[in-house]
């Protein structure tokens, strides 16, 4: 059996234990300690954290992530990171507020419920958990896919919330030779085993925060903003919300009724669908529909988006899009709030 190591978290006084053959950031997951994170692949430096004591080895990582001169400094990505004596590991990004109220990482055996086609590349998919029958988690987080038949897995966000306690939604894009979506059309049937591991993921509405909602998705980033949008209903939450949803045309939309419905239900609540390639078909919908991708429209319509919390999700280029509207708009970084799927290996999250 590999050492443990005690593991020391600054400034937030924190501490738990690593074995050296465990990532670091896996090891706190472990013990219901949620640390920042993004890609959990070494790519995105949501996890980047300085060393101010002990031996820390790591991975290979992309060095847009952490470069050579970080690394000679003592920065490290702690999803890479293993521990080889114990540590003192100062924590660049954190929420004091879920660092240690997020639900501890689970595997869940489930069940196939339902698989849907919502559009041409859009699979909806509902999982039943089985073993253990209950599943902890926090609206707008995702989880890791096993898929079947390997020791691979893949990242998906869910639409559902808490409350729905008998199944777990899921909705995914499929992409030519994905490894699991392709499996969706052939492979994967109602009834079928598929192993889920899970909470991950910052993408959660944080508790006593009253400024302005504005969400963007676009693509399958419809998963967690509609399980936000589910909560919000739930609680009956009395803030502004605006929903900003990004297609190609009117044919790759879907939940619009129960957008409509739950929209209803709340105090002060738009939706608005940007379609960047053709706005045909789309006058009978019953929705507002503007012409362009999605964060020119919202740049247009929210000219005091630095006075609101933004939630973004979608593929990266969409995301990278909003991140830079949302710089230059002046949003104060912990009012902005992304998953960002990596497609290194295979596209399908």
């Amino acid at each position: 059996m590999a050492d443990k190591h005690r593991i020391s978290f600054e400034p937030v006084d924190i501490e738990m234990e690593a074995g050296e053959d465990e990532k670091i950031l896996d090891a706190a997951f472990r013990q219901g300690v949620h640390l920042m994170h993004g890609c959990r692949e070494g790519q995105c430096s949501a996890c980047k954290s300085y060393v101010l004591d002990g031996e820390i080895q790591m991975e290979r990582y992309s060095t847009f992530a952490c470069n050579d001169a970080e690394v000679e400094e003592g920065y490290v990505l702690l999803c890479r990171a293993h521990a080889f004596s114990d540590c003192t590991i100062e924590l660049l990004n954190f929420d004091e507020e879920e660092l240690l109220n997020s639900a501890p990482l689970q595997q869940v055996s489930t069940e196939v419920l339902e698989i849907v086609e919502h559009t041409r590349d859009i699979v909806g998919l509902k999982l039943k958990p089985v073993e253990p029958a209950a599943y902890e988690f926090k609206a707008g987080q995702y989880a890791d896919l096993t898929i079947p038949g390997t020791d691979e897995h893949r990242s998906f966000s869910m639409a559902t919330t808490p409350s729905t306690t008998d199944h777990v939604e899921f909705v995914i894009k499929k992409y030519p030779g994905g490894r699991f979506s392709s499996l969706l059309e052939e492979g994967i049937a109602v009834g079928d085993t598929i192993e889920l591991t899970g909470p991950y993921g910052n993408f959660t509405l944080k508790n006593g925060h009253v400024l302005p909602l504005v969400l963007m998705a676009g693509g399958a980033g419809m998963a967690p903003v509609l399980g936000l949008l589910r909560y919000l209903s739930e609680t009956g939450d009395t803030r502004r919300i605006r929903f900003y949803y990004g297609a190609r045309t009117a044919a790759d939309l879907f939940y619009l009724d129960e957008i409509r419905a739950l929209g209803e239900r709340l105090a002060d609540f738009g939706f608005v669908v940007a379609l960047s390639e053709s706005t045909d078909g789309a006058g009978d919908l019953d929705v507002a529909v503007e012409a362009g991708v999605v964060t020119d429209v919202v740049e247009a319509a929210e000219p005091e988006l630095h006075k609101a919390e933004v939630y973004l999700c979608g593929p990266p280029p969409m995301v990278d899009a909003a991140l830079a509207l949302a710089e230059r708009r002046g949003v104060p970084e912990d009012q902005v709030f992304y998953d960002k799927f990596t497609t290194a290996v295979q596209p399908d999250e």
